[in-house]
């Protein structure tokens, strides 16, 4: 499958800022990407795969299996294995989901794997409150694309 990149972010428009997720932990990056989406900025994300879990490898990957497996095949809840589909998913936990202006900010997020080709030359936003370097004291942590290969995805 071919993600026609110029095409997303044509839709977006031009006054996007694009955040680089690698090194950050992935709940603190994604509340304050959650709260900038609900006051109106358009959001890119690129290395998405590069968010970082925090907690034992073993228990990480426990209660992601767990929220995979949950619900039936035919009815749901249905859990992502991608990456970049689990980053969305994450941000949209903490979005207002039922209310049109929860919707409307969903909309208005990107998330890549790796930094494609048309976001090679563009600036990257780092957000200091979520980076694993300033807050983090503990070594145990997983990564997203951890997860994403234990709960069978092959692409990364």
């Amino acid at each position: 499958m071919t993600v026609n990149i110029k095409r997303i972010l044509k839709q977006l428009g031009d006054d996007y800022k694009v955040i680089n997720a690698e090194g950050h932990i992935l709940g603190r990056l994604c509340s304050v990407i959650a709260k900038r989406l609900l006051n109106g900025e358009k959001i890119v994300v690129v290395n998405a795969e590069k968010a970082i879990i925090t907690g034992d490898k073993y228990m990480v990957f426990q209660r992601y299996k767990e929220k995979y497996d949950r619900g039936s095949k035919e009815k749901g809840p249905y859990f992502p294995r991608h990456p970049e589909k689990i980053f969305k998913r994450t941000v949209r936990g903490m979005l207002p989901w039922k209310s049109r202006r929860g919707r409307e900010a969903y909309r208005r997020l990107r998330v890549f794997i790796g930094v494609p080709e048309e976001l090679k030359g563009k600036d990257f936003e780092v957000v200091e409150c979520a980076l694993y370097e300033k807050i983090c004291k503990t070594d145990k942590y997983v990564t997203l694309a951890d997860v994403s290969r234990y709960l069978g995805f092959r692409g990364v």
